[in-house]
C-alpha cells in the first residue's frame, strides 16, 4: 500500500465522481429533499386538528353543549356543527367527503339527568386514515370522563403519553438518522455497480494496471471518498434537521465508526454486484434488487417496529437494518452499547463482502 499513490488518486476519483450529475443527485441533493418533504408532512410542528362535523339532535341542551365542549377542549378535533335538518349524518358525510362525524341523539340531556343508557354515534371515513382513530380516541375519552363524574368516582390511575427518549423527540429526530442510512446506502451502491461494470466493459481497469497503482490502493482511494461523502452527508442533514424542523438528534463518539464501516460495506456489495454482472444493464438491475428492498425494509422512513410481525425477521436479514439502528442508538436514544453491537455487525459483514468482492474483482482480464 502507497499511501502517496491513494492520496494522488483520491481527488481524481473525486472529480470524476462530482461530474456525474445523477451521483452528485442521489448521495446528496436526493437526501435533502426527502427530510424536506417528509419533514413538512409528518413534522409534529402546527399539526392541525381532525375536523370533526357534529349533529346535536337533542336541541342544544346544556349536558350536549357541556359534552362537546369537554371534546373542543381535547384539542384533538375541530367541531363543525350542521342542523338537524340535513338529516342521515352518514349520507352527509360520504356525500361531502368529510372525515369524520357524531351525532348526538335526542333526549341526551334527560338520559343523564335519569341515569339511563344513551349512546352517541360516531362516523368514521376509512379513507381519512389516522384521524379516525384520532376522533374515536377524543370521542372515547370524554366519554369515559363523563361515565367516571356520573358514578361518582375520581380518577386514581392516569396516563401520560411520553415519546422514547425524551418528551422532546418527534417524528424527524427518527427520520434524520434513517436519511443518513439511506446516503450511507445510495451513494456507494449505485456508483459501484456502475462503475465495476463499465469500466471493465470499456477496459479501464486493465489500463489502471498498466500504472504504478494497485488494486488495494484503488480500493482504498474510492472507500475514503464514500466515507467523505456519508460524513459530508450526515452533516447536511442534521444541519437541516435542526435549523428548519427543530431535530434534537446528536453526532457521539459511536456514530463515526458507522459512518466507516457502512460505506465499507455498501462499497463491497455494488462492487460484487457489477464485478459479477456480464453487462451494466444487468449489473443495474441487481443493484436495484439488492437496494430498494434495502430502502423501505430497513427503517429509513419509518420504525421496524410498526411492520407486520411477518416482515420484521426479513427487515433484521438486511444490512442497512444495522446501520440505521446504530445510528438511531447513537444519535438519539445515547446507548452506546446498542450502538456498539450494531457497529460490530456492520464490521463483520463489512469484512465478509469485502473478501468476496475482492476474490471476485478482477483488475487486468485477459
Amino acid at each position: 500500500m502507497n499511501l502517496p499513490r491513494v492520496a494522488a488518486y483520491f481527488p481524481a476519483f473525486a472529480k470524476g465522481y462530482l461530474r456525474n450529475p445523477l451521483g452528485l443527485f442521489m448521495s446528496l441533493i436526493f437526501p435533502i429533499i426527502l427530510i424536506l418533504i417528509f419533514g413538512a408532512v409528518f413534522s409534529n410542528s402546527g399539526v392541525s386538528a381532525v375536523p370533526l362535523t357534529v349533529q346535536n339532535l337533542d336541541g342544544g341542551s346544556a349536558a350536549s353543549q357541556q359534552f362537546l365542549a369537554a371534546l373542543n377542549a381535547t384539542g384533538a378535533v375541530s367541531i363543525t356543527l350542521v342542523s338537524p335538518s340535513v338529516g342521515n349524518l352518514s349520507a352527509y358525510i360520504s356525500h361531502h367527503s368529510l372525515t369524520a362525524g357524531l351525532v348526538i341523539p335526542a333526549g341526551f340531556g334527560a338520559a343523564l339527568a335519569n341515569h339511563t343508557p344513551v349512546s352517541v354515534l360516531v362516523y368514521t371515513n376509512p379513507s381519512a386514515g389516522s384521524a379516525a382513530g384520532v376522533v374515536q380516541g377524543a370521542v372515547q375519552g370524554v366519554v369515559n370522563g363523563l361515565n367516571l363524574r356520573l358514578a361518582g368516582g375520581s380518577v386514581v390511575v392516569s396516563t401520560i403519553q411520553l415519546n422514547v427518549g425524551s418528551v422532546l423527540y418527534t417524528y424527524i429526530d427518527y427520520l434524520v438518522p434513517g436519511l443518513i442510512g439511506f446516503s450511507v446506502l445510495v451513494a456507494p451502491m449505485f456508483s459501484m455497480v456502475n462503475i465495476s461494470s463499465t469500466w471493465k466493459r470499456d477496459k479501464l481497469f486493465r489500463q489502471l494496471s498498466l500504472t504504478p497503482l494497485t488494486r488495494g490502493e484503488w480500493l482504498t482511494a474510492t472507500l475514503l471518498w464514500y466515507v467523505l461523502l456519508a460524513i459530508t452527508s450526515a452533516l447536511l442533514l442534521l444541519g437541516i434537521g435542526a435549523a428548519v424542523f427543530g431535530a434534537h438528534v446528536t453526532l457521539t463518539w459511536m456514530t463515526l465508526p458507522i459512518l466507516v464501516f457502512g460505506p465499507m460495506l455498501f462499497v463491497a456489495i455494488g462492487l460484487l454486484a457489477g464485478t459479477v454482472s456480464n453487462t451494466p444493464e444487468s449489473a443495474g438491475v441487481i443493484g436495484n434488487i439488492i437496494t430498494f428492498p434495502m430502502m423501505f425494509l430497513s427503517g429509513t422512513f419509518f420504525p421496524v417496529s410498526l411492520f407486520p410481525s411477518w416482515l420484521v425477521p426479513i427487515a433484521r436479514a438486511l444490512p442497512l437494518y444495522y446501520v440505521i439502528e446504530g445510528l438511531n442508538a447513537s444519535m438519539v436514544f445515547d446507548n452506546p452499547s446498542l450502538a456498539l453491537n450494531d457497529t460490530l455487525i456492520v464490521l463483520v459483514l463489512a469484512v465478509a463482502f469485502s473478501i468476496v468482492a475482492v476474490r471476485a474483482f478482477t483488475w487486468r482480464e485477459d
